[in-house]
């Protein structure tokens, strides 16, 4: 390991994880910031982005040794004290453990596509602007197993760090792409064979009447609206079943239920 210890907060060496909230808001120059130990351990083990240092609290150190073991050699971990660490980042540290990764070219809908197994299970977002929703979507098709998440280009970024942090380091281990027309990427997907399902309040079909295809692409949109009505007269829609005087789940519950119907078998 390459031990660097910090004591000034202007040192250039940490400049990117400066007023980390400010930089949040205009961006990072193709960075992210990767927060907390199971995000980081995520991050060095999965090795689909390249991480360009780690920034930890000096007192947590000592705990990481078996995730920083996973780093890269040469890889700079740089230790701070309490309150240098808070100077740097612009308000209290609670997790102390950083790191900044570099983003890849965002890969085209179509190469991902071309990528998938022959039993695919997938995700498409439209619309979804909430980064805690996110975040959490994306730790659901984690855990049950989705190959791939695909957002429409009006949703939120999913290297965010509050995404990043609320998916539990799914966002930096699940595949994603970004698609500018939802119809134009259903049509793409039908013809690879895809089962293309909208979740729906009003869907016309109960889910759990439904089986699972070979092949299954799950549609989701955003809180309120939903999905655009053009995409959903094109698709089949489901609906989860609940009490009648209730009106819906929250997105990130409904891709939950949803996922877990659908991954049926697959694990």
């Amino acid at each position: 390991m390459q031990i660097v210890n910090i004591d000034d907060p202007n040192d250039p060496r940490v400049a990117p994880y400066q007023d980390i909230r400010e930089r949040d808001l205009v961006g990072r120059q193709g960075r992210f910031i990767a927060e907390g130990k199971v995000v980081l351990d995520v991050l060095l083990s999965t090795a689909r982005f390249p991480v360009e240092s780690i920034l930890v609290l000096e007192n947590r150190l000592t705990g990481l040794d078996a995730v920083i073991a996973k780093a890269p050699p040469g890889l700079p971990i740089y230790v701070a004290s309490r309150s240098v660490m808070d100077s740097i980042a612009g308000f209290p540290m609670h997790r102390g453990i950083l790191a900044v990764g570099r983003r890849r070219e965002l890969q085209g809908a179509e190469h991902l596509l071309d990528t998938l197994p022959e039993c695919a299970l997938i995700v498409v977002l439209v619309g979804i602007s909430n980064h805690d929703n996110l975040g959490s979507i994306f730790r659901n098709a984690a855990a049950f197993g989705a190959d791939a998440v695909f957002l429409d280009t009006t949703c939120c970024d999913p290297l965010y760090r509050k995404a990043i942090r609320v998916s539990v380091g799914a966002a930096l281990k699940v595949p994603f792409a970004s698609f500018p027309d939802p119809v134009h990427l259903m049509a793409e997907l039908v013809a690879k064979g895809f089962d293309c399902l909208a979740l729906s309040p009003n869907g016309d079909s109960e889910m759990r009447d439904v089986r699972p295809a070979k092949r299954s692409a799950l549609f989701f949109g955003t809180e309120g609206e939903g999905l655009p009505p053009p995409l959903l007269a094109r698709m089949q829609t489901l609906r989860i079943g609940m009490v009648r005087d209730f009106d819906s789940l929250n997105v990130a519950a409904a891709s939950a239920v949803a996922l877990h119907h659908f991954s049926a078998g697959r694990f």
